[in-house]
């Protein structure tokens, strides 16, 4: 991938958390639907964690979901609630999706250079060796990523793998998974051109 396509989209450092993160879908579009009907994310911060708007046992956990979910939503924007809240169930997953990769730029990676690279060539399948395969290649790269243990690096890898199925892009294999590749909304893809986003589009789709 040439530099001048990652110029599209912000590059954020490396980072682990993901490790305790989930998808997080209906929060995700329970946060949309606040935010579409006139809530600021201050008052959603205060629902989190004075009301219990996401039903977590603790509020160290309603903090990190708010803080997590809202994350995604920000690095979409705010001209995507609309879209979000008229899509299909299918498309709203690929939504969530894409907003993790826009917020998370290692997982955005992995998405575009195993994923998609698997779909150019024409494979429909990903094991945990090709996982192995690009962390490594990442933690020769990156001195952040290179000082991460084994066990942050299976647990990011179970993350991926988690994400990407939840957002029907794989089924759920054990040894390998099969890459479904998606047929996206065209109301989404022209949005994600629109926003400087169309990297995106070729990372779920397997374009060159």
């Amino acid at each position: 991938m040439g530099n001048g396509e990652y110029l599209q989209m912000d590059r954020h450092p490396y980072r682990a958390g993901a490790v305790k993160f989930a998808f997080w879908f209906l929060e995700f579009r329970k946060e949309v639907e606040l935010l579409q009907a006139g809530k600021s994310f201050e008052e959603i911060k205060t629902l989190s964690e004075e009301g219990n708007l996401f039903g977590t046992q603790t509020s160290a956990r309603a903090k990190m979901i708010y803080s997590t979910v809202s994350g995604r939503i920000k690095a979409l924007g705010d001209d995507f609630y609309e879209l979000f809240l008229g899509s299909d169930i299918a498309t709203q997953k690929l939504i969530v999706l894409a907003g993790i990769m826009a917020s998370d730029t290692l997982f955005f990676d992995f998405v575009y250079e195993v994923i998609r690279e698997k779909m150019l060539i024409g494979s429909n399948v990903f094991t945990d060796a090709d996982i192995r395969v690009f962390f490594h290649n990442k933690q020769v790269q990156d001195e952040v990523v290179g000082r991460w243990t084994d066990q942050t690096l299976g647990r990011l890898g179970q993350t991926y793998k988690q994400y990407l199925q939840n957002a029907g892009m794989t089924d759920d294999g054990k040894k390998e998974r099969k890459i479904l590749k998606p047929i996206l909304d065209s109301s989404l893809e022209h949005w994600l051109q629109d926003h400087e986003m169309a990297v995106i589009v070729k990372a779920l789709t397997g374009e060159a």
